[in-house]
């Protein structure tokens, strides 16, 4: 599996921080078309990337955008978003946290192999407050 990572994870950011917030988002490559096309495997996948990151899923909600599937996972945390494109194997993912209790890497790893991603970017953003 090919990966490109943009951004940087920095172990032990955010101690000390205000407001600490992780957000890691990509691109999925040659992905399988038909979990694409399924909004409840979807909803399955956010279902079980929220187990696996330590969210608290609130909500969880999919829409089949013929051919595709667009489904956003409301977490306590903040949210996971999925959108997919099977006519091109393709899909975006993002997934956001506040605080330092959940781990948004984890989740995103889980949905690239459960999408059976060949490749993969992965980017990061520290969504910080240092300080006022």
């Amino acid at each position: 599996m090919g990966v490109i990572v943009k951004g940087g994870h920095r172990y032990g950011e955010g101690r000390g921080a205000l407001v600490v917030g992780r957000h890691y988002y990509g691109e999925l490559y040659e992905c399988n078309p038909e979990k694409l096309s399924n909004a409840d495997y979807i909803k399955e996948v956010i279902i079980n990337a929220s187990k696996v990151g330590g969210f608290t899923l609130l909500s969880v909600n999919a829409w089949y955008i013929s051919p595709g599937v667009s489904a956003i996972g409301i977490i306590l945390e903040s949210h996971i978003a999925i959108h997919t494109w099977p006519e091109y194997k393709f899909a975006t993912v993002d997934v956001y946290t506040c605080g330092g209790r959940a781990d948004p890497l984890p989740a995103f790893k889980y949905i690239v192999e459960a999408l059976e991603a060949k490749k993969y970017t992965l980017k990061y953003s520290s969504r910080n407050l240092e300080e006022l």
